[in-house]
């Protein structure tokens, strides 16, 4: 692999790279990564494996080549600018409590009110004092933690940022501090959250590079997605109009506040999913109506000048302003490029919102991510049915490759393949997957229909961990089916069941390693990233095929979008989407070369499904396979004795 980049980068081509759990995949890139002409950016899709990058590998390796470079390499870790403590934001902390709606309601809520007021000034108070003490301001630092409440009075998001020029706090700026580190650095570890920012905001927040390694790229479109979302809520219109009243004249905080209740009157019907066939009238309206008021407002407000007496202030109702302007124009227009659709909870207040995403993000991608770079995307997961084809045309790349050679079960690689500017390698595996772990399907199982735990998968559920006495890991599809296979184990055995949601996730995976019969069960969130080496997990079980709900609105439009092209919207959407959350999930049982194992799925379609069955189990490990259910249950016996 680490020949491959280095070769890439000679070339100037782009290199898609599978490499699985054990192969030393960030050794791979960061090595070449270090040969690069200025610096190389490292992306990331989540918190543990920019920890592991930083703490771990980076201060390993920089130590390591330090003899051979003749000095030692520098790094630097470039988070979006919310994650940095905003000292401007922190003088006015205290002002952003709501005090003059405390006593609006009744005494009970107004009781509650001061409760949370209290904890929320203990925070910033810690705040304080830890702002003094930092280097960074990097909320990652911050321990013990803060909540999202407290953390948003005292940092700014991009589009609220006045710049350091005209902030009157700019040359105590952490966020501007880590750009600078960043700037500096040999290697820079970031996001793919942040990488999508930079992309859509004309590459100026990253570092200029020549090498981009994009690490757990399977997850780099959903991202770029999320970033290129817009949502519109009443609440946040009521804030933004009050942030601004004393900024614009009455009568234009008077039609923001009239555009706010209108958008409330529009959302109130509506039921939640997509909006197929075009904006309702009311809605429709009331867009009309918050476009129309945050012009004024705007232009009210006018331009921020250096001699401005709160240029902050000024710059967050206009960056707010600016939003809810965009978004309603965004949403007026129905572009056939766009997708809409409404958002409720019965959650609390129950939150209604009008949300509108990219149809499709391979294009943006496409223009965007490649340009003036060499781009390596690896992953655990980056072949769907033993191609690569999938992944990269969701990756905006063009022309297919042909098909890579057959994987090894052992550490030899398949040799690299081409295609049109780009070229794919699968590197294999350490782990000797037939030997270590079985894959069973339950394919005597009726087909699964309603949601949650059906009876007949309950009884194979206990049967299986009752086999093994724990050490189970179950992976479900609704927080229904999860629940219900909890109550089901509690009632029927004596074993430590952790249920996601009753405690922090990570409280429940340490005591999932730590107490050897306990079974652990979740959802989506437990899927990737979690990691339990040895003994503690061997048996990992999912209840059925991970297809995206009838009701997410994305995969629903992007289905109908192929389906009305002639082609087959559940072929090209939904089946890529589960295998990719399938190999997931079942990547989380064998994790080092000495793990055994079984992965249990309880969906019979995985074995009868014609066409797709085939796609989702060849885009999983090379695990010896069964469908008999003897043969699984005496092998959990045989793994419980050992």
């Amino acid at each position: 692999m680490a020949a491959a980049i280095e070769h890439a980068v000679k070339e100037r081509e782009h290199l898609l790279v599978q490499a699985g759990t054990g192969t030393g995949k960030s050794l791979a890139y960061l090595a070449p990564a270090l040969l690069v002409d200025g610096p190389a950016v490292i992306s990331t899709a989540t918190l543990a494996l920019q920890h592991q990058l930083v703490e771990r590998d980076l201060p390993r390796l920089a130590e390591a080549v330090e003899p051979v470079l003749g000095r030692k390499p520098t790094y630097a870790v470039l988070k979006g600018r919310h994650h940095y403590l905003c000292v401007a934001k922190l003088e006015h902390a205290d002002e952003e409590t709501p005090t003059d709606t405390l006593f609006d309601d009744s005494p009970p809520r107004a009781t509650q009110w001061l409760g949370e007021a209290g904890r929320l000034g203990k925070q910033i108070m810690r705040i304080r004092d830890w702002s003094e003490k930092t280097q960074t301001g990097d909320r990652d630092e911050l321990d013990p933690g803060v909540d999202d409440t407290a953390w948003r009075q005292v940092s700014t998001p991009a589009r609220d940022c006045v710049g350091a020029a005209k902030c009157p706090y700019g040359q105590e700026c952490f966020a501007e501090a880590s750009r600078a580190r960043a700037r500096e650095a040999d290697i820079v570890v970031t996001n793919h959250s942040l990488l999508a920012i930079d992309m859509l905001a004309g590459r100026n927040i990253v570092p200029p590079h020549k090498l981009l390694i994009v690490d757990e790229a399977h997850e780099l479109a959903d991202r770029v997605s999320s970033a290129a979302q817009a949502e519109l809520t009443p609440e946040h219109v009521e804030r933004t109009a009050k942030r601004a009243r004393t900024l614009i004249p009455q009568d234009v905080a008077e039609s923001l506040a009239e555009a706010a209740d209108s958008l409330t009157v529009g959302l109130a019907d509506l039921p939640a999913g997509r909006l197929t066939t075009g904006l309702p009238s009311p809605l429709h309206q009331a867009l009309l109506l918050l476009d129309t008021a945050t012009r004024a407002a705007l232009t009210a407000i006018g331009d921020i000048k250096s001699d401005d007496p709160d240029p902050v202030r000024k710059q967050q109702a206009k960056a707010s302003l600016d939003e809810i302007s965009e978004t309603a124009q965004r949403l007026l227009e129905e572009s056939d490029f766009d997708v809409a659709w409404i958002e409720k909870s019965d959650i609390g207040n129950g939150r209604r919102a009008v949300v509108v995403a990219p149809l499709s993000v391979a294009g943006t991608l496409g223009t965007h991510l490649y340009d003036e770079r060499t781009v390596v995307a690896t992953s655990a997961t980056l072949t769907l049915g033993g191609r690569f084809d999938t992944v990269a045309r969701a990756l905006g790349l063009p022309a297919a490759a042909p098909a890579p050679a057959p994987r090894s079960s052992s550490s030899a690689e398949a040799p690299p393949t081409s295609g049109d500017g780009w070229t794919s390698l699968d590197v294999g595996s350490p782990f000797d997957y037939p030997k270590q772990g079985i894959l069973y399907v339950a394919a005597h199982l009726p087909r699964p229909a309603a949601s949650g735990l059906p009876a007949q998968a309950g009884e194979e559920l206990v049967q299986l961990v009752e086999a093994l006495e724990g050490r189970t890991l179950g992976l479900f599809s609704s927080r229904r089916a999860a629940t219900q296979a909890a109550e089901l184990l509690r009632s029927r055995t004596d074993l430590p069941i952790l249920l996601q949601g009753e405690e922090t996730l990570p409280i429940l995976v340490r005591k999932f390693k730590e107490q050897k019969e306990s079974c652990l069960f979740g959802v989506m969130s437990l899927w990737q990233g979690v990691d339990v080496p040895g003994d503690a997990c061997q048996l990992v079980v999912i209840d059925r095929l991970p297809f995206p709900r009838p009701d997410e609105p994305l995969a629903a439009a992007r289905a109908a979008a192929v389906d009305s092209t002639g082609g087959s919207g559940f072929a090209s959407v939904s089946v890529p989407i589960a295998a990719i959350r399938l190999a997931q999930g079942v990547g989380r049982l064998i994790r080092s070369t000495g793990d055994k194992g079984v992965v249990a799925v309880l969906d019979s379609r995985l074995e009868t499904a014609r066409g797709y069955g085939g796609f989702l189990r060849n885009s999983l490990p090379p695990f010896w396979y069964t469908t008999r259910t003897e043969v699984a249950v005496g092998a959990l016996q045989r793994l419980a004795k050992s």
